[in-house]
């Protein structure tokens, strides 16, 4: 009965903040319903947990294992922070900041091309059964990271940054052929204003960086998927991994 309390808290931080299941239309009443019939699946695989003999001590055990599922959450919806960056970012050098709307995920104000982002990892995360072996490597975790087990380490810490910072280089190359576009329109038009000092250059730029970021982003719409795809069927692997760093016992304990 213990494992299964541990079980259910590490799958219910889990599912907080797990991609698609996390969003605010998703009802929470059927998250901590997958949450417990997860626990009822694989309690029953594990061994016994030790419990702790105090109130405080069966608390901290509680609070690690709601760190570890937040962690490893966390993990799994990292593509879908690069892809609202990376819209964001092209929303920006389009002049489509205007055009925004309510992003499902974080219920949020976000731009036209962040929500087609969304959308497209939605799509690829569904389609290619990611949740399914999301799940799977949750449930390898406790394979790998027992229940009361986890301990800090600087390799964590190492890649856990990595992975955050990773997530802006690769959210600015995904913006970078309407970034270049954006550039050249802009330095074309500079040049025009020196030319011609009675145009005005803001008024008449914005038309074709609109037009010229449209056309580039449909054109490279391909590729980006590509990327998508890669970064998404990575996510079992990034999610065992991580679980792998909290194994390491070269730090104090969670």
């Amino acid at each position: 009965m213990t494992s299964w309390i541990f079980v259910f808290v590490r799958a219910g931080a889990l599912l907080a903040v797990f991609p698609l299941l996390s969003i605010p239309n998703f009802p929470v009443q059927l998250r901590v319903a997958l949450a417990g019939f997860m626990s009822f699946m694989i309690a029953p695989l594990l061994p016994p947990a030790v419990t702790p003999a105090t109130l405080i001590g069966l608390l901290a055990v509680l609070a690690k294992e709601a760190g570890i599922g937040l962690l490893l959450g966390f993990v799994s919806r990292l593509v879908f922070y690069l892809l609202e960056f990376a819209g964001n970012l092209m929303a920006a050098e389009m002049g489509l900041n205007l055009a925004a709307s309510v992003n499902p995920l974080s219920a949020a104000r976000s731009e036209a091309p962040a929500l087609i982002l969304f959308y497209l990892g939605a799509i690829f995360f569904l389609t290619l059964d990611l949740h399914h072996w999301l799940l799977l490597a949750f449930q390898k975790s406790f394979t790998i990271l027992p229940v009361t087990g986890g301990h800090l380490s600087s390799a964590l810490l190492a890649d856990v940054v990595g992975r955050t910072s990773r997530l802006f280089l690769v959210g600015t190359v995904m913006a970078a052929p309407i970034i270049a576009v954006s550039f050249l329109i802009n330095l074309v038009f500079s040049v025009l204003g020196r030319a011609v000092p009675q145009m005005n250059i803001f008024i008449e730029s914005l038309s074709f960086r609109v037009l010229a970021g449209l056309i580039v982003f449909g054109l490279t719409l391909n590729v980006t998927a590509q990327h998508i795809s890669s970064y998404l069927r990575r996510l079992p692997e990034d999610v065992v991994y991580v679980a792998h760093l909290l194994a390491i016992q070269s730090g104090p304990p969670l």
